[in-house]
């Protein structure tokens, strides 16, 4: 239906940079997005039968070199990114050029992935997972953790964020055109440059659309030292985790901050915002990267007595 949103918002690749990426050998990717949305009858509180949207979960089952490997739940917005930044995030390849190519079939539900060199121990490095608590597929091996040794994001002085910055950027979240605004039930993700919008993806869980932002930037090179990641969804360790092997050191969430998210993003020194909307937000970690611009204090209330006066 051309009436309904795109769940993505993806700049192209020129407008923000494209660099060593263009000399690698790029993958091959079907073009198999699909119908986000799908519409039913609803019965109301007042005895009503009306239409409305849904999303549209599909499962999709991931072959890396005919081996199965998982089963993705997702809205089918851009399968292949979603899947080579699922391979990146989890450490199974180490680059887009270790993709020869990926090539989705809704008609089976399947993304069949070719490795140019293969998987290293592919078998031991699956049998052990970290069950989360994301949504969707909410899983990450153990060996993910020890893959954020020796990491370093930017220093504080080479990616900073301003209050009227992360303001402006929680102003275009909002005025986005969405899936969840028509229909609910969804995660989104947004990848900024400042007050830029680059990147926005939405899927039914948030694993799912950082992953299809991981494989955009990932595809083109698009480095994310100067770059600010936000996420409708909580902050867990896994989501850091994420943004920092994207090299991400500014995390904006609509949710909050679990404990676990808290302390790795306070080792990695990475700037966490937390329930930011509107004007409000609480920063939970990295204060030396955010450049505050204090709201006046709301005028205290004098009460009158009903007698006053």
């Amino acid at each position: 239906m051309s009436s309904q949103p795109h769940p993505w918002r993806l700049t192209e690749p020129e407008a923000v940079g494209a660099g060593a990426a263009a000399a690698m050998p790029a993958p091959i990717l079907s073009t198999a997005s699909v119908d986000p949305l799908h519409e039913i009858e609803i019965l109301d509180e007042y005895g009503e039968r009306r239409r409305l949207f849904i999303p549209l979960e599909r499962p999709l089952t991931v072959y890396v070199d005919r081996r199965e490997l998982v089963t993705l739940m997702t809205l089918g917005a851009r399968p292949e990114l979603l899947v080579l930044g699922y391979l990146l995030n989890q450490g199974l390849v180490e680059g887009v050029q270790g993709v020869a190519s990926i090539q989705v079939d809704w008609e089976v539900g399947a993304a069949a992935v070719a490795t140019r060199a293969g998987v290293t121990d592919i078998e031991a490095r699956t049998a052990h997972r970290v069950v989360t608590t994301g949504c969707g597929q909410g899983t990450v091996y153990g060996e993910l953790l020890s893959r954020l040794e020796g990491l370093q994001l930017p220093p504080p002085e080479a990616a900073r964020i301003r209050q009227s910055t992360l303001r402006t950027m929680l102003e275009v979240i909002r005025a986005q055109d969405s899936i969840h605004r028509r229909a609910g039930s969804v995660h989104g993700c947004a990848l900024f440059r400042g007050a830029e919008l680059l990147a926005f993806v939405e899927d039914v869980g948030r694993h799912n659309a950082v992953d299809t932002i991981a494989g955009w930037m990932a595809l083109h090179d698009v480095a994310g030292g100067d770059k600010v990641f936000y996420t409708t969804g909580r902050l867990t360790s896994e989501m850091v985790m994420k943004a920092a092997h994207m090299g991400i050191p500014i995390v904006a969430s609509r949710n909050g901050v679990t404990q676990m998210g808290h302390a790795l993003a306070s080792k990695l020194g990475m700037t966490l915002f937390g329930r930011a909307a509107n004007r409000h937000f609480l920063c939970y970690t990295g204060f030396e990267r955010f450049d505050a611009e204090p709201l006046p204090p709301n005028p205290a209330m004098r009460v009158v007595a009903s007698g006053e006066g």
